[in-house]
């Protein structure tokens, strides 16, 4: 099913793990691709290896905490493949909690707020424009089950919560304009952020009641849904893909502890 032919469509950190996968699922599906991440030379590995598949990829080195960045990958995606369909906001920054609030550093804080939230709204304002052009535009926010519930992690948590009334308050003013804008809340996944703890994610799997722990190919599905015209009446949507852990009681506080 080749459901992006004509589209082009820019992910942010896409150098790896759930951006990584989400470029090859829409380039697989006929999606000219802009892989944009903070690693210039990850990105590059991405994008080649799309085109070795008989993709089509470009890749671009983009900071979402600089503007000016954001704005140059934009006008570059836009260049190479002459529009701009779907915008994935898939940046974030994740600080480890201090062990008391109080002990909480500003700069963290800010650092979790900049990239995961503003990084989004910066790519989203910058893309808005074309993405109306299009006539089929979507931005598609991947955020976490952190923003729904207590997971941990306050400064990104709160981040992912605010990306998500972003994501509502940009959907009801694109929504007139002809762009959806719909966000992803996915449960753990198995990322390089998880890289030398495969313990702890085989004791995670018993608390969701899929039996196991989400990966990249998992979220990246869904992008493609909420992307494409099957989702031509979804917008203002956060859709959890979480192995059914926010649909119960899981445990996970007694694992953080």
């Amino acid at each position: 099913m080749r459901r992006f032919e004509g589209y082009a469509v820019l992910i942010t950190a896409a150098g790896s793990g759930i951006g990584a996968a989400t470029a090859h699922r829409l380039a697989e599906e006929g999606a000219s691709v802009l892989v944009s991440d903070i690693d210039g030379a990850a990105a590059g590995k991405v994008a080649a290896s799309i085109r070795e598949q008989g993709g089509t990829a470009r890749e671009f080195a983009c900071d979402v905490g600089d503007k000016a960045a954001v704005e140059a990958a934009v006008a570059y995606a836009v260049e190479a493949f002459g529009r701009l369909d779907v915008l994935v906001n898939n940046a974030c920054a994740c600080h480890p909690d201090a062990p008391l609030f109080e002990d909480e550093d500003d700069g963290e804080w800010a650092v979790d707020l900049d990239i995961t939230l503003t990084g989004a709204y910066r790519c989203a304002r910058a893309a808005l424009p074309h993405l109306v052009a299009s006539g089929r535009g979507a931005i598609v926010n991947i955020g976490s089950v952190n923003g729904i519930q207590d997971f941990g992690n306050h400064a990104y948590s709160a981040a992912k919560a605010g990306l998500a009334s972003l994501t509502r308050t940009l959907a009801g003013h694109a929504g007139p304009r002809g762009v959806r804008v719909n966000l992803i809340a996915p449960g753990t996944v198995r990322t390089a952020a998880w890289a030398g703890r495969d313990e702890q994610l085989d004791a995670m799997r018993e608390l969701y009641p899929l039996g196991r722990v989400g990966e990249p190919k998992d979220i990246a599905a869904a992008v493609a849904f909420l992307a494409s015209a099957d989702a031509a009446w979804v917008t203002g949507a956060v859709l959890p893909v979480d192995g059914g852990t926010t649909a119960v009681s899981s445990g996970f506080k007694i694992m953080r502890g």
